[in-house]
This record gives structure tokens, sequence and C-alpha cells, in this order.
């Protein structure tokens, strides 16, 4: 038996939650996997993993011996990219995740800029409206839009992002300008949000974040398609700053409800900590915050004029 083998098929078949996902992801055949893993309970002398016709789960001991085969693990992919050179010049493959707005935005313009400085690099650009976990989707760095909880994580700080509320020139000259959240069933809303529609939108009132109903006119499943709309005169649309900054900035858009918007989200790259952080991930997370951090500055700069 190869150990250096069964403990990486236990890992992944841990992670995966199955047999048959961690074949698919591997490319390994299954009866491989299922083979490797037997040995390695065999040899310890343990059960590491519940199976069932549908998943498998780990007993008390997989537990334990997962978390430990995870660091022997790391520990010998940092020595072979020590020896391979990664720890002395950036070269390699990333792979970094994003929200799908900011990352079409903002992150890719950053990093087109990067690859440029450094050839020896390659990255794939992950850009999904969902929390990305770095461990089990092999990902260096997230760019995360919100309050951060996981305190394994290295965070650099880059700005903040609000939610604003506008409305085109021409709607605000036919139907008026609302002055209270209260006001907006008697107005006409553009709606988005991928996850269903929307029949409410958050301020702040009294201390505290409330939601206030809104009527509708168009819901889609994109900010860029009720941003289109809202410029057209269709209605008024709840977006992010960083979505809403071209149309402001050219005056296609105007800002209302200002007083009653919530608190600003913070924004923040993160990344695994590592006792050797590759070249590759260093020389990404030094590029990008500072270019990043100056575009969320530029973007609070035209929301707040």
């Amino acid at each position: 038996m190869d150990r250096l083998e069964s403990m990486s098929a236990f890992v992944v078949v841990a992670r995966a939650g199955g047999f048959s996902a961690a074949a698919r992801l591997q490319g390994v055949p299954l009866p491989t996997l299922s083979r490797r893993v037997g040995e390695l309970e065999a040899s310890l002398g343990v059960r590491l993993l519940v199976r069932t016709t549908r998943r498998v789960s780990l007993t008390e001991e997989g537990q334990s011996f997962l978390a430990a085969c995870e660091r022997m693990l790391d520990d010998l992919k940092d020595a072979e990219e020590a020896v391979t050179g990664e720890y002395r010049t950036p070269k390699g493959e990333l792979t970094v995740t994003a929200p799908v707005g900011f990352g079409r935005l903002h992150l890719q313009p950053v990093v087109l800029e990067f690859l440029a400085a450094y050839p020896e690099i390659n990255l794939r650009l992950l850009l999904v409206d969902r929390v990305v976990s770095l461990t089990d989707e092999h990902v260096d760095a997230a760019l995360r839009i919100a309050i951060l909880e996981d305190s394994t994580l290295i965070a650099r700080p880059l700005g903040h992002v609000r939610m604003v509320t506008c409305a085109s020139p021409s709607y605000l000259a036919r139907r008026g300008t609302p002055t209270h959240p209260g006001e907006l069933m008697a107005h006409d809303a553009v709606a988005w949000s991928t996850l269903g529609p929307l029949s409410t939108w958050w301020f702040h009132e009294s201390g505290a974040d409330v939601t206030f109903p809104i009527r509708a006119r168009l819901a889609t499943t994109i900010a860029e398609s009720a941003l289109a709309a809202a410029e057209a005169g269709l209605g008024i649309a709840q977006v992010t700053c960083y979505q809403a900054e071209r149309g402001l900035a050219g005056g296609r858009l105007i800002r209302v409800l200002r007083e009653y918007e919530c608190a600003p989200t913070p924004v923040s790259l993160v990344y695994a900590r590592h006792r050797l952080v590759p070249l590759k991930l260093r020389a990404l997370v030094d590029f990008a915050v500072p270019r990043l951090s100056e575009r969320l500055r530029q973007i609070a700069c035209v929301v707040t004029d």
C-alpha cells in the first residue's frame, strides 16, 4: 500500500462526501479509490468512514485522522513547492473567486494587469454569487463583500460598498422623488435578485435595518438588467454602489432616499494561512490590494458627491 496515495484518497472522499463524487473530481476509477481507503482502514485497524448507498460520513476516528492527514499533505505540498521554485519566483497556477458583478467590473481588469506583469503565472477566475470554500474548492484567494466571520483566513481590507437606491431623471420628473421608503409602494420598482422576485428592500431607520415593501414593475435576475431598465425610466432600482457608479457619474441615474441607506459592507481579499506563503499568492495580494482599494475609493467619491 502507498500510504500517501491512500491518505490522499481518504481526504478526497471525505471532502466530496462520497466515493462517486471523489472519483469524478480526481478522474480516478471508483474501485481504485475504494481499495485505497479500505487498505488504509485495514492498516490502521479502525473504520474511518461510515458508508451508505448515497454518501459517506466520518467516524469519530475519521474526523481526527482527516485533520492530521490534511496537515501532513499540506506540509508535503509546501515542501514540493519550495523545491520546485514556487517560493523563489512567482510562477504556477492560481484560482481567485469573487462575486460576478464586482469581479467582472473591477477584479478582472486588475487580474489582466497582474498577468501582464507576471508571465509565468496562470490564473483561473471563478466569478460566482455564492460563498466559495477556499479549502473544498482549492481556491487560493477570495474577494468577499461581507462582515467576515472565519478567523482562520487572513483578510486584507480593501474598502466598503453600500446599496444605493436610484432612478432616472425622466422617471423622477414624471412620478416625483420619494422622501421616505414607505412611499415606494406608490412608485414603480425595478427589482433584481438571483434567488427569485423581491417584494421588499432594506433601509435604515430609527437605528435599525428594516424592510419596506416595493411594487416591482420588472423583476430580473441580474443587476445590469435592472440598471438598464432604471436608466430607461421604467422605475426605481436598488443596486450596489459599484454597479450604479457609471450611471450616477454620467447623470443617467439620480440617488434617492440617501438618508435611509443601510451601513456600508466591508470588502476584503482573503486567503488561507500558510507557514510559507507561495510567491505567486504573495505577488497577487501585493499587486491587487492597492489597486482594488483605489477602485473602491474612486467609487466612494462618485457615490458621495
